[in-house]
């Protein structure tokens, strides 16, 4: 492809200005502008549903034509008008601030650059299906730098610095670039080039680890949804890492995804004392690198279930406003379900250890009151006002549609299984045939489900989406041949608290409705400081004793079960008598204890 940006329509160019002060200088060159051209910088970025204003990051927009300087007018909060002097083209200048670490937006200092180009390119209105050139300008600030991203190259230096082709400003907006020192790998899956890049890692990184678990995610999936041998609807795949002190998060791309991981989640070359008969240890659930690669996983399940199977609501992104739809539940929900599930078929984990990930994900559910407040199909509506939008209420008022979606589709994968008709990943095939990897709605969902299951299941999903029942999970599990049992609750689970404790006490984050803290009168926001329990000296003096964890206050309690909490709230300090809870329980998933013969949990689990 031999495309100039002059063809092209639309170029973009970008350059490091300043890394000390976090500023891209960002250039738009619009060949043939409109004499009153509309220029718009998004509001969100797909995958990440809240309004961010991204344009408040903009700074000294410019515009000028044939060397002249062009009316600029602003016409609210992200989109401005040129008015155009004449014939040629037309182009506008900006400065963006970048330093936000996550996946969502833009970073730049000395050492490492990351974008979105939704944090920087403005749309071009009228002119968004035109093909669009990105242009990575190198300077000194530079030197010694790659670049990593998912757009196709034009004309590009080995470092990566060039220009790329986008077909059009939504592939554009969907396509991050990292830049910097970072470590790269690569290897072709059908053919298909996939390559990962790590930044923020030393040389204890063991990227030849990373790489070949990838790769058999990769299989794994590509098997999922094209069988053994047919193609997938990609040509090429980017995996972006950014190795922090303390981050998580992924953010997903039709040809590419951003991630960020604990640098102590990354697998580790062997130290010094390490001997070569030594080999690596089987995962735990527990462990992060299983964390970090189920959120592989789960990032790369995106490439065909919501970049290419979408919401009917998703045909065409408006980049202006909130997109609602109420099918969140399916398309971060079923590739939640599968990303852990894939692990365990791709021979990554055990099926021991993927059935207490899923108990986890049950148990986060189950400790939710909004998950009787609000239906999984109305949490995907309001994701933008409410999931979101996380505070000291949240659990109280929705429910996640990633965990509670989830469940909904092992409920619908192993009631398929149980009645020996069809599963659920025929149906996400069969989904992906039927919707021609386009936008489907969740009529399409329901036909599939009626032709391969061989029945209606509309009662279902009226009751498992768009109800706030309990969700039959425990016998489902049981009736494939799995344990399904009560454990003894967590502390924090049994008083109704979600809580962060050190030396300076138990900050209290949440209080869970109807629990034993909500109606002792505890808060979000307190400091429970210590207890005091009834007198048992012969001077009838309380006893009384400083707490900085819950441990504690089970370890002063004893056989008790009246105490009262001292709290700090707003400097006052506030006593609050409190009964403490009977036990409880939370859900445990397991393997059967003796030796069986069941192919169905093995079936299932691979």
């Amino acid at each position: 492809m031999t495309t100039t940006h002059q063809e092209a329509g639309v170029h973009h160019r970008v350059r490091v200005l300043d890394p000390h002060s976090h500023r891209f200088e960002v250039t738009l060159t619009v060949a043939r502008p409109a004499a009153r051209q509309r220029l718009a910088l998004p509001v969100w970025i797909p995958g990440s549903y809240l309004v961010r204003e991204f344009s408040q990051h903009l700074l000294r927009v410019q515009a000028s034509q044939n060397g002249q300087p062009v009316t600029l007018r602003q016409l609210d909060k992200n989109t401005w008008q040129a008015e155009r002097l004449g014939n040629g083209p037309l182009t506008v200048t900006a400065e963006v601030y970048a330093f936000d670490a996550s996946v969502r937006t833009a970073w730049l200092d000395a050492s490492r650059g990351f974008f979105n180009p939704t944090s920087l390119c403005l749309r071009v209105l009228g002119q968004e299906d035109r093909p669009h050139t990105l242009e990575l300008a190198e300077n000194a600030h530079t030197k010694g730098w790659q670049v990593a991203t998912g757009l196709r190259p034009l004309r590009t230096k080995r470092s990566g610095f060039g220009s790329y082709h986008a077909d059009h400003y939504d592939e554009l907006a969907d396509s991050p670039v990292e830049m910097g020192r970072f470590w790269s790998g690569s290897f072709k899956v059908r053919g298909v080039p996939h390559r990962f890049v790590v930044s923020g890692v030393g040389a204890w990184f063991d990227g030849e680890r990373l790489l070949r678990d990838t790769r058999r995610i990769v299989e794994a999936q590509m098997a999922f949804w094209h069988g053994a041998k047919d193609q997938p609807a990609f040509d090429r795949y980017v995996f972006m890492l950014h190795a922090t002190d303390d981050g998580y998060g992924g953010l997903e791309h039709r040809h590419s995804t951003a991630l960020i991981a604990k640098r102590a989640d990354l697998p580790r070359l062997p130290g010094p004392d390490a001997k070569a008969s030594d080999t690596e240890p089987a995962l735990k659930a527990t462990d992060g690198y299983t964390t970090l690669l189920g959120l592989i996983s789960h990032e790369y399940f995106h490439t065909w279930n919501v970049k290419r199977l979408r919401p009917a609501e998703f045909r065409r992104y408006d980049y202006d406003r909130e997109n609602h739809t109420e099918l969140l539940w399916f398309f971060e929900g079923f590739t939640s379900y599968y990303d852990d599930l894939l692990l365990r078929r791709a021979g990554l984990i055990t099926p021991a250890v993927y059935l207490q990930l899923l108990g986890k994900t049950a148990n986060q559910v189950l400790q939710t009151p909004g998950r009787e407040v609000q239906s999984v199909a109305q949490a995907s509506f309001e994701a933008w006002t409410k999931y979101y939008r996380v505070q000291e209420n949240t659990a109280n008022a929705t429910v996640s549609y990633y965990t509670k979606g989830a469940l909904v589709a092992a409920c619908i994968d192993l009631t398929l299984r149980a009645e020996g008709r069809s599963n659920l990943d025929e149906v996400m095939r069969a989904l992906w045939q039927r919707c021609d990897g386009g936008p489907m709605k969740e009529a399409d969902l329901l036909a599939v489900l009626r032709r391969l299951g061989g029945r209606d299941f509309g009662a279902e999903i009226a009751a498992w989406v768009h109800g706030t029942a309990e969700l039959p999970l425990p016998d489902k599990l049981r009736a494939m041949g799995l344990l399904a049992t009560d454990e003894p609750a967590a502390i924090a689970q049994r008083l109704g608290l979600r809580v962060s404790e050190g030396t300076g006490g138990i900050a209290i984050k949440t209080v869970l409705h109807g629990s034993v803290a909500a109606a002792a009168g505890l808060a979000a926001g307190d400091d429970w400081l210590g207890i005091e329990l009834d007198p048992v000296a012969p001077d009838g003096s309380p006893e009384a004793w400083r707490v900085n964890k819950l441990d504690d206050v089970v370890f002063y309690l004893g056989p008790r079960r009246q105490l009262t909490a001292l709290l700090a709230r707003d400097k006052r300090l506030l006593r609050c008598p409190l009964t403490w809870p009977a036990p409880a329980s939370s859900l445990k998933i397991a393997l059967p204890t003796a030796p069986d013969d069941s192919a169905r949990w093995k079936a299932w689990l691979g």
